[in-house]
């Protein structure tokens, strides 16, 4: 089991920044895939970014490339989501995620086994 807790969210002005985190316990951290996924009012939840343990490969949703800049700290058992540029329309929820990705669905909720309870981000106009 992995235990997943997110933080850093919060409430910004359009163009602002934020940096989202994710302390993993319980497990090995660095075992895993990671990726973050966010869900809006009303929205299904939605892929956002990912890295990969065996590559350290980043993908990122066409939405927020550019803007978003995801990495992990096996040291410190923590996964982070640098968020530059905000919009309003990246108002949601954050998820971090823990599992093992075959092939590419990196980008689908099914390979993460374990999901964290996620963070508030709220941008204004």
């Amino acid at each position: 089991q992995v235990q997943l807790v997110e933080s850093g969210g919060g409430s910004v002005q359009a163009g602002g920044s934020l940096r989202l985190s994710c302390v993993a316990s319980g497990h090995t951290f660095s075992s895993y895939d990671m990726a973050w996924f966010r869900q809006a009012p009303g929205k299904e939840r939605e892929f956002v970014s990912a890295i990969r343990i065996m590559t350290w490969d980043r993908h990122y949703a066409d939405s927020v490339q550019g803007r978003f800049i995801i990495s992990r700290d096996n040291d410190k058992n923590t996964l982070y989501l640098r968020m530059i540029s905000l919009k309003p329309e990246d108002t949601a929820v954050y998820f971090c995620a823990a599992g093992a990705v075959t092939g590419d669905n990196y980008y689908t909720p099914t390979p993460y086994a374990f999901w964290g309870q996620g963070t508030q981000v709220t941008v204004s106009s």
